[in-house]
């Protein structure tokens, strides 16, 4: 024989399948909740995911710069220091293995030098010497070629990377043309391997080679120069615990004095406008679907309510028979979480067909790649939303079946 509360809920069940019509009802307004709350976190996971990517790509959110510093100024005099580190290549990939959110790091040292091209023409140009992972770190884009691979920076092939106008400029051809060129820095001949693409509002141009030509390239110093080493966290959450792991990469280094010998920075104002908006777009959202789904709960109360008024001598004689309070108040509540339970369920089905066809009309029309995001934590707070719902708006009228007097109830009409 079942338990009690076993056969309470098989009778809330018995209800709901007897009165097809009223469950269809009230479930629709479930349904509609639920198709919305799904619809807007799968719309609103896969644009935070494509806007993600953007910021990833156009800004340097990501990034925390690790440099040495050669200078100090007192009385708002700047003087030069005598001792300061030198990051290596060594030491960039030291960092990105010492530190779990950092994705990757390149090494930057930039001057000033001068670049013969076709013809004997000579340009002065910003020139960096850096790490192949410079492209990828920071989007560089090609109109043609590449930029150059491990194995030329490790072993200081002669190659050189333009940007768009100054390779116009340095070979008289369409910069498409230029890869395979030749010019020349410092009386050694470089082979242009890549041409990057054009930038609006470019004037000056710049170049890029190995960092282990800086000193065949970039003119003599008194002082060694210092690279700059940047570092890129995976995520935008895990900027802050990447920027604390170099801290303690540098104290390891150069124990508690480190902070005398090199800086760590990030663009922590930036970050936190992003991470706000994130934020507030997220709560804007969740307060749109609440509105939807509280709509639905107040519906499965009203059909509740009136199915207690209908019921009225059923509950009395099932009362009389010996049904407690509690049983009552199961089988009500049993029939609450069951038409939001089916509700969820439709309308989980309905908003992610929703959402991505909304998103696959968004890419049709616009070249935002945009794609809804289906995730097993949107499956949860449905799940748990279609549970909140149908106990809370189940509630009271459960406890008003429940506290019917067994007497009152069997007299009436």
């Amino acid at each position: 024989m079942p338990r009690p509360n076993t056969a309470n809920i098989v009778a809330g069940f018995a209800t709901l399948r007897a009165n097809p019509l009223r469950t269809t009802l009230s479930t629709l307004g479930v349904v509609i909740g639920a198709a919305a709350l799904v619809a807007v976190l799968a719309l609103g996971d896969g644009m935070e995911r494509f806007v993600r990517e953007q910021i990833a790509r156009s800004t340097d959110v990501q990034s925390i710069l690790v440099a040495a510093k050669t200078s100090v100024t007192i009385d708002g005099q700047t003087f030069p220091v005598d001792s300061y580190p030198v990051f290596t290549p060594a030491d960039a990939a030291a960092i990105v293995a010492a530190i779990p959110g950092a994705d990757q790091a390149t090494l930057t040292v930039s001057g000033r030098s001068a670049i013969a091209g076709s013809g004997g023409r000579l340009e002065e140009v910003g020139l960096a010497a850096t790490l192949p992972s410079l492209a990828d770190q920071v989007g560089l884009a090609f109109a043609a070629g590449r930029y150059f691979t491990p194995a030329e920076a490790d072993g200081n092939d002669p190659v050189i990377v333009l940007s768009h106008t100054l390779a116009r400029r340095l070979t008289g051809r369409r910069p498409e043309e230029a890869v395979g060129d030749t010019v020349r820095i410092r009386d050694r001949t470089r082979t242009i391997v890549g041409v990057l693409a054009p930038v609006e509002g470019e004037q000056v141009g710049a170049a890029y080679i190995p960092i282990q030509g800086a000193v065949d390239a970039l003119a003599p110093t008194p002082r060694p120069r210092a690279p700059t080493l940047v570092l890129r966290a995976r995520t935008i959450e895990d900027v802050t615990p990447v920027q604390q792991g170099a801290e303690r990469w540098l104290a390891a280094r150069f124990g508690g004095q480190w902070q005398r010998l090199a800086r760590v920075e990030s663009n922590r104002k930036q970050l936190e406008d992003v991470e706000q908006g994130m934020i507030l777009f997220r709560l804007f959202m969740g307060a749109i679907t609440g509105i939807s789904l509280i709509v639905g709960g107040i519906g499965i109360m009203n059909v509740l309510l009136a199915s207690v008024t209908e019921r009225t001598r059923e509950i009395g004689v099932r009362k009389a028979v010996g049904a407690s309070r509690g049983d009552i108040l199961v089988q009500f509540l049993a029939e609450s979480v069951t038409i939001s339970g089916l509700g969820s369920a439709l309308g989980a089905a309905l908003g992610l067909a929703g959402a991505f066809g909304v998103t696959a009309l968004m890419r049709q029309q616009t070249e935002a790649q945009i794609y809804a995001a289906f995730t097993w934590g949107t499956v949860l707070v449905c799940a748990v939303a279609a549970l909140v719902v149908g106990l809370s708006f189940g509630l009271y009228p459960a406890l008003r079946a429940a506290r019917l007097s067994p007497i009152d109830a069997i007299r009436h009409e």
